[in-house]
């Protein structure tokens, strides 16, 4: 929990003081592309908040109303995220990118800025501040990447695509996403400003915001995926299933894993079911203490297991 917050208070961080100098540099161009990137930035810092209040909520303890935790309102806020994500940065930056296509790209001319006593042509505020903003995200990015890359060494995934499919810490899923996609926004606005600038053609200004409008709303759409497969309750993988079940089968005194069920109940929360036939000669003491045994060793075994039930079968 303590990685994940730092994540997203590092994104945070980023995000606000980007916004910020993305929106003066959209002020003294105005270039489609810094209003695209300054929606992308401040829809992001919103989703920080989102997503601390979600860790701060999720970590309440369990009580009557809410017998398994908050855990789950991770998921939820993190679906808000995506929902603003695609509703403010990628509609938003893909309208008005649409909108400047239309009218030709051409957007208002601005004559040269003093900033401590030298002239400056703005477009080198826009360069200076997009250079900047790649330098920050390229730092939350690093700082997201270092918290999925301990679950993939935690869980033995072997890529980024299977722990983005299995993961249920989705604060630091979603703060890769969002810190990948901001950096690539970042790339393409400042790749269209510089042609728009070198061939005279304020289009490619426009296309730009166009683009980065239609790959938030791209990625969006795949988290909202993401993370409705938590909220509606996914168990546990396939294959990491199988390796409880091999447990509890293989535990003296079992004859038989009648059934066995997993579901997420919160971020890396995950709880465990089962009905299992232990031998007919066994005591009720006896059988008890197996059931303990078992429930030790999955909770060792797997360290996301946090409640077990095992109902004795005859």
């Amino acid at each position: 929990m303590a990685s994940s917050t730092s994540v997203v208070l590092a994104a945070l961080f980023a995000n606000g003081a980007i916004a910020i100098l993305k929106f003066g540099g959209y002020l003294l161009t105005g270039s489609p592309a810094m209003l695209s990137e300054t929606y992308h930035s401040i829809s992001d810092t919103g989703n920080q908040i989102f997503l601390l209040v979600g860790i701060k909520y999720g970590a309440q303890e369990a009580n009557r109303s809410h017998p398994f935790g908050h855990g789950k309102a991770q998921f939820f806020y993190s679906l808000l995220v995506s929902v603003m994500l695609f509703g403010i940065a990628g509609w938003e930056s893909a309208r008005h990118g649409y909108s400047a296509l239309q009218e030709g790209g051409v957007h208002r001319a601005s004559e040269d800025v003093t900033l401590l006593g030298t002239q400056i042509d703005p477009i080198f505020v826009n360069y200076a501040v997009l250079i900047g903003a790649i330098a920050f995200e390229s730092y939350a990015l690093w700082k997201a990447y270092q918290g999925m890359s301990r679950q993939m060494d935690e869980y033995g995934w072997s890529s980024f695509r299977e722990a983005f499919s299995k993961t249920s810490d989705v604060t630091t899923l979603t703060a890769l996403t969002e810190d990948s996609i901001a950096l690539a926004g970042a790339g393409i606005a400042l790749f269209g400003i510089y042609l728009a600038r070198a061939t005279g053609n304020p289009m490619y200004d426009a296309g730009a915001a166009l683009v980065i409008g239609i790959m938030l709303m791209g990625f969006a759409v795949a988290l909202a995926w993401e993370n409705k497969r938590l909220i509606i309750g996914e168990s546990l993988s396939e294959d990491a299933e199988d390796d409880l079940r091999r447990i509890i089968a293989d535990w003296e005194g079992v004859t038989e894993l009648v059934d066995l069920r997993t579901v997420y109940f919160g971020a890396e929360e995950l709880l465990v079911t089962a009905d299992v036939a232990f031998e007919p000669d066994l005591d009720a003491e006896t059988i008890n203490e197996r059931i303990t045994e078992i429930e030790l060793a999955l909770m060792d075994h797997d360290g996301q297991v946090q409640k077990v039930y095992i109902e004795p079968e005859t």
